[in-house]
């Protein structure tokens, strides 16, 4: 069989350990041919390649980055471009195509797969809000990162009695704040999920400093929302006025410079803000991304051969299983309750802790 393959939207760790075991395993096992295009649906729209073969994915295992490049070009924005990259798959003879990617990414192979082309997908978002699956790759690579990062502003934080607000990756689901949130012990952690009242994070961080603990660290996920009297339930964002990419998404942006201003200005504690942006991206991916990777590639693989194609490689419990593209990309997955108990179980101890201080 010959193969297509693809890495479409934001860069991530992990993106080479899929495209090495696809293309190991399928020249190991299935003596699959590979064709790579670059920078994404940029690549098969202008039909720019590069050959992927056993020589061309040795030793990317622990590279960052993707050695095909990406783009977030959108073929549906393009005149005649969902046709282009069809005319361009029957030019170079592809008989599946293996697109990694996140939703964006996903939603132009779900266009493709209606127009009859044998399309498979992987799922590939930091924000690990891709529905159906559990877990998507990279991911753990941004809360180590993230984690470590809160580790070292504790110590700054308590050295000069400051509020740190740590700004992290997550434009509609608070997955990377949450769980770096939590392992790093914030005081404070605010997602997209749930709108927030500037007010009372400046009360928690009052109570805090009234009992003596005279330092706090906020995270607060890129897309965090203020709640608004005009809009209290939705919130509003802060928006990086530089216009939107094909796929219609704004750049999100500075919404720790201002919940720092905020929390200065309402409780007088000289503030900071550290900004991880894309140092959550870059890197060599952690163990645990290079081994889910993998395990997706080998399935993506598989599924091919087994001509279960229009569907998404998912993470389910701890097995590789199919999905349906439609079901992967009808929503975004959001963080669940479960898991904004848990650090509400902290955060609500400690706030009730600080209010019984004060009352002492």
């Amino acid at each position: 069989m010959k193969v297509g393959v693809l890495t479409g939207g934001g860069d991530c760790p992990g993106l080479n350990a899929v495209i090495r075991a696809v293309v190991r395993k399928g020249v190991f096992h299935y003596q699959d041919e590979f064709v790579g295009f670059l920078e994404g649906w940029r690549g098969l729209l202008e039909d720019k390649t590069m050959p992927l073969d056993l020589s061309s994915v040795g030793g990317i295992l622990p590279r960052g980055g993707t050695i095909l490049r990406t783009s977030r070009t959108n073929p549906a924005k393009h005149r005649g471009g969902v046709d282009q990259c069809i005319e361009n798959l029957k030019k170079h003879g592809i008989q599946a195509l293996i697109a990694i990617g996140g939703d964006d990414t996903l939603s132009v192979a779900q266009k493709l797969h209606e127009k009859g082309v044998k399309v498979i997908g992987v799922p590939k978002t930091i924000d690990n809000d891709l529905a159906g699956t559990d877990f998507t790759f990279g991911f753990d690579t941004a809360v180590n990162i993230a984690t470590e990062a809160i580790d070292r502003v504790h110590t700054t934080a308590e050295a000069h009695n400051r509020v740190m607000v740590v700004e992290v990756m997550g434009r509609d689901a608070g997955w990377i704040a949450m769980y770096s949130g939590i392992a790093g012990g914030a005081d404070v952690i605010l997602i997209p999920e749930q709108p927030f009242d500037i007010e009372k994070v400046a009360e928690t961080i009052r109570l805090r400093h009234a009992r003596g603990r005279y330092f706090s660290i906020v995270v607060v996920a890129e897309g965090a929302k203020f709640s608004t009297d005009v809009d209290p339930k939705h919130g509003s964002n802060i928006v990086v006025d530089l216009g939107k990419d094909e796929f219609g998404h704004a750049r999100l942006g500075g919404i720790a410079n201002v919940l720092a201003r905020e929390i200065e200005r309402l409780t007088g504690f000289e503030s900071r803000t550290v900004v991880l942006g894309h140092v959550q991206r870059g890197g060599s991916p952690s163990a645990f991304d290079r081994m889910l990777a993998t395990r997706y590639g080998l399935g993506a693989i598989d599924m091919a051969h087994r001509g279960e194609f229009g569907c998404m490689a998912a993470l389910r419990g701890n097995k590789i299983v199919s999905v349906p593209l439609a079901d992967a990309i009808a929503k975004n997955r959001t963080v669940d309750q479960e898991t904004i108990d848990v650090a509400l179980g902290l955060l609500d101890k400690l706030a009730a802790a600080d209010k019984q201080a004060v009352a002492d």
